[in-house]
């Protein structure tokens, strides 16, 4: 959990933050060097840039505002929801974590049944890559029980999909 600063926001700012802070600041230079300069020439031209710079301002500006409440509201979300690495230690696994391992595991499957396929079209014509094929099922097979075992040792635990 990441701790609050004296103004209720997060101590430490993002990159995107201080760029929106800097961008903000040469926006704001960009207009004030505008209306100095037409000021000084005092003509239709350089009021124009300074309108025109204005306008970009303001553009900046509610670009920036409305970007950093999205990011707040998000962040608040995230937060209520205990964030993605609390709720797996606490031992309620959330339900995307579930699926993305189950996405995991089918792809596993998929890459073992493409290479049964290659294995059956080169058996006794090309030895290489039948090797190569019972090499990568051979790999595929053990990362994907891996993901399923929850220790080294003992029976494979867990929900059957069908």
């Amino acid at each position: 959990m990441q701790s609050l600063g004296s103004d209720g926001r997060p101590a430490g700012r993002g990159v995107s933050m201080r760029m929106g802070s800097a961008g903000m600041a040469v926006m704001l230079v960009v207009f004030l060097v505008a209306v100095v300069f037409a000021a000084n020439q005092n003509d239709v031209i350089g009021w124009l840039v300074v309108i025109i710079s204005l306008g970009w301002l303001l553009i900046f500006t509610y670009v920036v505002l409305s970007l950093r409440g999205a990011a707040r509201k998000a962040a608040e979300r995230l937060q209520a929801h205990g964030g993605f690495g609390a709720a797996g230690s606490q031992g309620t696994a959330p339900v995307a974590v579930d699926r993305a391992r189950d996405l995991k595991l089918d792809h596993s499957f998929k890459i073992v049944q493409v290479q049964v396929g290659v294995v059956r079209e080169y058996l006794g014509t090309d030895e290489g890559m039948v090797e190569r094929a019972l090499e990568t099922i051979e790999i595929t097979s053990h990362n994907a029980r891996s993901m399923m075992k929850t220790s080294g040792e003992g029976p494979v635990e867990g929900t059957v999909v069908d």
